[in-house]
């Protein structure tokens, strides 16, 4: 009879595998000339009454690096983050964090007004009004 805590340790350690694979290969820095996006920003959504708060994790990126659009229902949150040895000779040793073009597209209700846009500590905090 098989041990089933192997068998679950082994199963455990294929899917950690698996999502460092699909991690990598998500997360690659985009390359010079490319207009793709290379990673999507986490988003948290939260929803009173009146209001619709999304915070998209940006650390490291320029106010001024991020576009916020609205394309008919579609919220898009744009822009890039650029190597921060960019120019330099340095090898990569190890590359966690997404660099390059991101972009990340949420659908919203028609009934929402984008009335206040902050990037602080590392977030893009938007602010949307119920109509």
């Amino acid at each position: 009879m098989r041990d089933p805590k192997h068998h679950m340790w082994a199963e455990a350690c294929a899917l950690l595998k698996q999502a460092e694979q699909l991690h990598r290969q998500f997360f690659e820095p985009s390359r010079e000339g490319t207009r793709a996006a290379r990673w999507e920003p986490p988003v948290d959504v939260f929803e009173t009454e009146r209001e619709l708060w999304i915070i998209a994790a940006l650390p490291g990126v320029a106010p001024e690096a991020v576009r916020v659009e609205i394309e008919g229902p579609t919220l898009v949150i744009a822009g890039a983050r650029p190597l921060p040895c960019q120019g330099l000779s340095a090898s990569i040793v190890r590359l966690e964090i997404p660099y390059g073009r991101f972009e990340r597209r949420i659908t919203l209700s028609s009934r929402l007004r984008l009335s206040e846009r902050e990037l602080r500590n590392g977030c893009l905090l938007l602010t949307f009004t119920k109509l």
